[in-house]
C-alpha cells in the first residue's frame, strides 16, 4: 500500500457534519463576537495549536537570544577579559545551535498549525455547503449566487488568513515581547520603564484608527460581493446582451459598479496608508529616543557595559517592531473578522427545511389533494387563493394560465420548496407538512423549463444521482427519451463532454438529456415546468414523444405554455390570479368556450 493511501485524511464526512453543528453553536453562543467565534471554530484542535505554539517559541530562540550574544561580544571585544577567546567561541556556538534548531522546530510548528487551520478551512466550507443544501429555495432566491460564492471561497480564505495572523504573528509578538521585557527588567529598571511608556502611545493610535478601518472594510466587502454577483449575471446574459445590441448598456452598468468598488477600495487604502505612516513615524522616533536615553544612562554610569547599549537598542527595536506588527495586522484582523460575520449569514440562517421527527415515506402512490390552499411570498400580495383540486394516482394534470397566474408556485408547493400559508396539501392522504421531504422527493423527477446540466459527459448528466445503473437500463432510457439520434451524432457518443451548462448542445438535445435523467430515477411523480416552451416544432415533437414515454402510469404535473401539447392530459386546471377558474378535460374546456377556449384561440 502506498504512503498516500496510508495517510489519514484531515476530515471525513462524519467529522464535517459534527463540525457544522459545532460551528453553528459557536456562532449562536458568541453572537457576533468575532474573536471568540474564531477561537470557538478551533475547538477540537486545541492540542494541535498548543504544540504549534510550543515549537514556535523554541524556533524563535534566535530572536531574543541574539541581542544578549551581541552585547556580550561587543563588551568582550572592548574589554578583552581573561579567556575572552573561549568566551567568543561559546557565544558563537550558542548562536549556531539557536539558528540550526530553527529549521526542524519551524517545520513542526507549521505541521501542527497547518493541520488545525486546514481542518477548520475544510470544515467551514463543508458546513456551508451542507447548510446551503438545507436552506430553503426562498433563501437561495433572495441571496445572489455571486454573494454565496464569495462567502464560501473568499470569506473562508480571509478567515484562514486571520487565523495565521492570530496564531502566528500575534502569538509570536506576545511571547517574544514578554521574554524581551523580562530580560530588560532583570538588567535595568529605568530602561524597562522607558519601554513601557511607548505602549500607551501605540494604544491611543490603535483606538484612533480602529473604527474607520472596520467601517471601510465592511463597506468594501459588501461592494465586492455585490459586484461579484453582477459580473456572474453579466456573463450569463452575454447571449441576450449581444443579441439585442445592449453591450454598451451592460458595460456602463458593470463599469459603474466596478468604479464604486474601486472608490471604496481607494478610501480603505487611504485610511490604511495614513495609519501605517503614523505607525512608522512613531516607531522610528521611539528608536532614536531609546538610543539617546541608553547613551545618557551609560555616561552617568547606570549602564556599566558598553555592549548593553546595543542590546537595549536591539530589544527596543524588537519591542517596537512587535507593537508595530500588532497594529499593522489590524486591517487584516478587521477584514478577517468581517468575513467571520459574513460566513455567519449562511451558517446561522434560520430558513431551513425542518424534517426532524417527520414521517419518512417508503412508497408513494401519487395521489394529491389541494384543500383551500392560500399562499403568498414574504411581504407580497397573495399568489394562490383558496385553491382546491384533486389529482388521482397516474393522472396527468396540466396547469395553464397567463404569466403570474400561479402555475410555477403550485409546482413549488408540490415539490415542498414552499409551505402553504393556510389550507392543506395532502399526498396520499398525508399532510405534506408532516412528511420528511427528502424521502418524498426520492419518488419525484422534475424537468424544468431551463435545463440544468453540468460540465461533464452526456452519461454523467443522465446518471446523475444514479451512478450504478446497468448498461441495459441506460440503453432503454436513451431510447425512451428519444436521445439515440442525438448520441449517434456526437463525436464520442454518450461519453462526449457537453461543456459548461451543456453549451455544446441545442435546446432540444439538452431537454432530452434532462428527460433521460428524470426517467432513470423511475419516479412515481413527474413534473414538467414548461419543458417545450423554448423549442422549435421539430424538437417539440421529439420531446413530446419522450414525455409520453415518461408519463406512462405516473402522476404528472405539466406547466404548459403551448396548449396544443396538453391535448392528452387527463385534466386541465386553468389559473387566473392564483385561482382555479376552470377544471376539466381538453374537450370539455373547449366546448365550454370560456377562459381556456380564449387562451387556445390566441395560439391558433
Amino acid at each position: 500500500m502506498s504512503r498516500k493511501n496510508k495517510s489519514k485524511k484531515l476530515l471525513n464526512n462524519a467529522e464535517i457534519l459534527k463540525r457544522e453543528e459545532q460551528f453553528i453553536e459557536c456562532y449562536r453562543k458568541h453572537n457576533g463576537k468575532g474573536l471568540r467565534i474564531l477561537f470557538g471554530l478551533y475547538k477540537g484542535d486545541y492540542k494541535n495549536l498548543f504544540f504549534s505554539y510550543l515549537f514556535f517559541i523554541i524556533k524563535s530562540l534566535p530572536e531574543w537570544l541574539l541581542p544578549l550574544i551581541t552585547a556580550d561580544v561587543i563588551t568582550t571585544v572592548a574589554t578583552r577579559p581573561e579567556g575572552y577567546v573561549v568566551r567568543l567561541i561559546i557565544d558563537f556556538a550558542i548562536a549556531a545551535i539557536a539558528y540550526i534548531q530553527h529549521i526542524p522546530t519551524h517545520m513542526l510548528h507549521i505541521r501542527f498549525f497547518s493541520k488545525a487551520k486546514r481542518r477548520v478551512e475544510a470544515g467551514l466550507r463543508g458546513a456551508m455547503v451542507r447548510k446551503l443544501q438545507q436552506l430553503s429555495i426562498g433563501f437561495h432566491k433572495e441571496m445572489p449566487t455571486g454573494k454565496i460564492q464569495s462567502k464560501v471561497m473568499r470569506d473562508v480564505e480571509n478567515v484562514e488568513a486571520l487565523s495565521s495572523q492570530i496564531f502566528t504573528i500575534i502569538m509570536r509578538i506576545f511571547s517574544n515581547t514578554a521574554i524581551t521585557l523580562v530580560i530588560v527588567l532583570t538588567k535595568s529598571l529605568p530602561v524597562f520603564f522607558m519601554f513601557l511608556v511607548c505602549v500607551p502611545l501605540f494604544a491611543l493610535l490603535l483606538n484612533k484608527f480602529k473604527k474607520p478601518l472596520r467601517k471601510n472594510n465592511a463597506e468594501f466587502r459588501k461592494t465586492i460581493e455585490s459586484t461579484s454577483s453582477s459580473v456572474i449575471n453579466m456573463i450569463e446574459l452575454v447571449p441576450v446582451t449581444r443579441a439585442h445590441a445592449l453591450e454598451n448598456v451592460e458595460i456602463k452598468k458593470i463599469t459603474g459598479e466596478i468604479t464604486t468598488a474601486a472608490n471604496k477600495g481607494y478610501k480603505l487604502d487611504f485610511v490604511q496608508s495614513l495609519f501605517n505612516s503614523a505607525i512608522w513615524a512613531l516607531v522610528s522616533f521611539s528608536q532614536v529616543v531609546c538610543l539617546f536615553f541608553t547613551a545618557w544612562l551609560f555616561i552617568r554610569g547606570t549602564i556599566t557595559e558598553i555592549g548593553d547599549i546595543a542590546m537595549y537598542q536591539s530589544y527596543f527595536a524588537t519591542l517596537l517592531g512587535h507593537l508595530n506588527g500588532i497594529i499593522a495586522t489590524l486591517p487584516m484582523l478587521t477584514k478577517g473578522l468581517e468575513s467571520v460575520s459574513s460566513i455567519g449569514e449562511i451558517l446561522c440562517a434560520g430558513d431551513v427545511e425542518d424534517n426532524e421527527g417527520k414521517e419518512k415515506l417508503k412508497k408513494l402512490e401519487g395521489e394529491y389533494e389541494f384543500k383551500n390552499i392560500n399562499f403568498q411570498y414574504a411581504r407580497r400580495t397573495p399568489v394562490i387563493k383558496d385553491l382546491s383540486l384533486k389529482v388521482k394516482k397516474g393522472e396527468t394534470i396540466a396547469l395553464v394560465g397567463e404569466s403570474g397566474s400561479g402555475k410555477s408556485t403550485i409546482i413549488n408547493l408540490v415539490t415542498g420548496f414552499y409551505k402553504t400559508n393556510s389550507g392543506k396539501l395532502l399526498i396520499d392522504g398525508k399532510d405534506i407538512k408532516e412528511i420528511d421531504l427528502p424521502s418524498y422527493r426520492r419518488f419525484l423527477s422534475v424537468v424544468p423549463q431551463k435545463t440544468i446540466l453540468f460540465s461533464g459527459t452526456v452519461k454523467d448528466n443522465i446518471t446523475y444521482g444514479s451512478p450504478h445503473i446497468s448498461k441495459e437500463r441506460l440503453e432503454e432510457i436513451i431510447d425512451a427519451a428519444q436521445l439515440r439520434s442525438v448520441i449517434d451524432k456526437l463525436p464520442k457518443g454518450i461519453n462526449t463532454n457537453i461543456g459548461e451548462h451543456g453549451d455544446k448542445l441545442s435546446g432540444g438535445q439538452k431537454q432530452r438529456i434532462a428527460i433521460a435523467r428524470a426517467l432513470i430515477r423511475d419516479p412515481k411523480v413527474i413534473i414538467f415546468d414548461e419543458a417545450t416552451s423554448a423549442l422549435d416544432s421539430v424538437s417539440e415533437a421529439e420531446i413530446q414523444k419522450a414525455i409520453d414515454n415518461l408519463t406512462d402510469s405516473r402522476t404528472t404535473f405539466i406547466v404548459a405554455h403551448r396548449l396544443s401539447t396538453i391535448r392528452n392530459a387527463d385534466k386541465i386546471a386553468v389559473l387566473r390570479d392564483g385561482e382555479c377558474v376552470e377544471f376539466g378535460t381538453f374537450e370539455e374546456l373547449m366546448a365550454k368556450k370560456g377562459e381556456f377556449y380564449n387562451l387556445k384561440s390566441l395560439q391558433t
